[in-house]
C-alpha cells in the first residue's frame, strides 16, 4: 500500500480498491498519511469524481477507520440527519417523539458550521447539559430513555476528522463525493438500521438550488443504501428559517413550546414527516399516515415532553425541564423589536445573511474555539408572505449590548425584502429513495 500510488490512480481517472481505501483511511486516522497527501487525495476526488461503487467504498473505509457501534435493543435503531439550515431544530423535537413511540434514536450530532446552528450548541444552552459522554454512558442513555443526542467521540470515524480539516483549507469542501463520505461515515458508525436525510435547499442552505440539493440527496441515499443502511431523503425548503427563532437558547424555547403546547407549524409538520418516513423505513409501520398519527399523539399527550425531560436529565441538565424552562434559559442583556421599514408582505428572506448575523452576535463561531453566547439571536421572525404595516415588528432581537444589537438589526433588515406577496412554496420539495 502506498499513498502516492493511490493518489496517482485517482489523478489519472482510475479508482482505488476497497483494500487501498481502507489502508488510506486508517493512515489518515493514524497520521501515516500526511496532510499534503490528504490534500492531494481530496483534490483528486474533487476534480475527477468517484463512481457510485467507489463512493460506497470510501464511506465504508472512513467508517471503519474507528469504532463502529452495535446495539441489541429488540427494535430497529433509527436516526435523522440534516444538511443544515437556519432555525432548524428538528432533531431536538424528533428524538423524544421517536423515543415516545418506542423507536430508539442514538443521535451523534454536530456543532454550528458556517452560518448554520449546531444541535449540540443548542442543547448546551440548557444549564448543566454536556453532550460529551462516554460510549458506555451513551448506551446506558439509550437503554434507559430511548433517545440521546451526543457529540462524536474521537474514536468515531477519525479519518473524517483529518480529511475534513484538510478539505477546509484546500478548496475541496464542495465535492459531493467527499460531503457524502463525511456525513455517512459518522452516521453509519453509530450502528443504524434506518436513516432519513433532510437535505435543505434555498437561501439559508448550503445547497442553494433544487438541482444541487437533489444531486446531494441522491448521492447520500445511494451510498447509504449501498453501505447496508436503509435510507431515504426529503429535499426541503430553506428559503426561510424553519422555526421562528434563530439562536441557541431561543430555538430551545421554541422546542419547549412545541412539546408543551403543541400547534401546527412548519417545524412540527416537517418533524412529523421525517419521523413518519423513519417509522416506515425501519418496518415499524406500513403507512406514513399511520406513523404520523402515532407521533402526533406522542406529542399531544405529553409523552414526548417526558422523554425530552429524561434526555436532558441524562445529559446533566435539570430535572423536569419542561416545567421550568422559562426560568432556566439564559436571556440576552438587550432585547428589542425590529420594525418593518415599510408596509407590504415579507417577499424574501436571505437565510445565509440571517445566520451570519446570529454568528456575529456571538451565537456561533467565527474561529474554532470561540465561546458561544447562547442567549443571542432572533425570535418571533415573520415568515414569507406575512403582511406587515410600516413600523410593525417583524422580529425580536436578542443581543449582548447595544452596539451588537445595532449591527444585527441593520443586517437583519438588509436580509428582508418587503413588497408584493410571494407565491406560496412547498415545505417538502422532493422525496428521494
Amino acid at each position: 500500500m502506498d499513498a502516492r500510488a493511490i493518489i496517482e490512480t485517482l489523478r489519472d481517472g482510475g479508482e482505488p480498491t476497497q483494500a487501498q481505501l481502507n489502508w488510506f483511511a486508517k493512515g489518515l486516522a493514524s497520521g501515516a498519511v500526511s496532510d499534503a497527501q490528504a490534500g492531494a487525495f481530496a483534490m483528486a476526488v474533487c476534480l475527477r469524481g468517484l463512481s457510485e461503487e467507489a463512493r460506497v467504498a470510501l464511506t465504508l473505509a472512513m467508517r471503519d477507520s474507528g469504532e463502529v457501534m452495535s446495539w441489541d435493543l429488540g427494535a430497529p435503531v433509527v436516526d435523522k440527519h440534516s444538511t443544515g439550515g437556519i432555525g432548524d431544530c428538528v432533531s431536538l423535537l424528533l428524538a423524544p417523539m421517536l423515543a415516545a413511540v418506542g423507536a430508539p434514536n442514538p443521535m451523534i450530532s454536530g456543532r454550528g458550521l458556517g452560518h448554520t446552528g449546531g444541535t449540540l450548541d443548542k442543547l448546551e444552552a440548557i444549564p448543566g447539559v454536556s453532550t460529551d459522554v462516554s460510549e458506555r454512558a451513551f448506551h446506558a442513555m439509550i437503554d434507559r430513555t430511548g433517545a440521546a443526542i451526543v457529540s462524536a467521540s474521537r474514536k468515531i470515524a477519525p479519518a473524517d476528522r483529518k480529511l475534513y480539516a484538510v478539505r477546509d483549507v484546500t478548496g475541496t469542501v464542495e465535492s459531493i463525493d467527499l460531503i457524502t463520505a463525511s456525513i455517512l461515515s459518522k452516521k453509519l458508525a453509530a450502528g443504524l438500521d434506518a436513516l432519513v436525510l433532510d437535505v435543505k435547499c434555498g437561501s439559508g442552505a448550503f445547497m442553494g438550488s433544487l438541482e444541487e440539493a437533489k444531486a446531494l440527496a441522491e448521492a447520500l441515499v445511494k451510498t447509504a443504501n449501498g453501505a447496508g443502511c436503509a435510507t431515504l431523503a426529503l429535499v426541503t425548503d430553506m428559503d426561510q428559517p424553519l422555526a421562528r427563532s434563530a439562536g441557541n437558547a431561543l430555538e430551545i424555547a421554541e422546542i419547549m413550546e412545541a412539546l408543551t403546547t403543541p400547534a401546527n407549524s412548519r417545524l412540527v409538520d416537517l418533524t412529523l414527516a421525517l419521523g413518519a418516513e423513519l417509522m416506515v423505513l425501519s418496518g415499524r409501520d406500513t403507512a406514513r399516515e399511520v406513523a404520523a398519527v402515532k407521533l402526533r399523539d406522542a406529542l399531544q399527550s405529553g409523552l414526548a415532553a417526558e422523554k425530552f425531560d429524561a434526555m436532558i436529565a441524562d445529559l446533566g441538565g435539570p430535572e423536569g425541564f419542561s416545567e421550568s424552562w422559562r426560568s432556566r434559559l439564559p436571556e440576552a442583556n438587550v432585547m428589542r423589536e425590529i420594525e418593518a421599514p415599510k408596509a407590504g408582505h415579507i417577499r424574501a428572506l436571505d437565510g445565509h445573511a440571517i445566520g451570519m448575523a446570529v454568528v456575529h452576535l456571538g451565537g456561533g463561531r467565527m474561529r474554532e474555539g470561540d465561546r458561544i453566547d447562547p442567549s443571542v439571536g432572533f425570535s418571533d421572525m415573520l415568515g414569507l408572505g406575512a403582511e406587515v404595516e410600516k413600523g410593525a415588528p417583524i422580529a425580536r432581537l436578542h443581543a449582548a449590548n447595544g452596539k451588537a444589537a445595532d449591527a444585527a438589526e441593520r443586517a437583519f433588515l438588509k436580509a428582508v425584502e418587503i413588497g408584493e406577496a410571494p407565491g406560496k412554496g412547498a415545505l417538502i420539495l422532493d422525496r428521494v429513495g
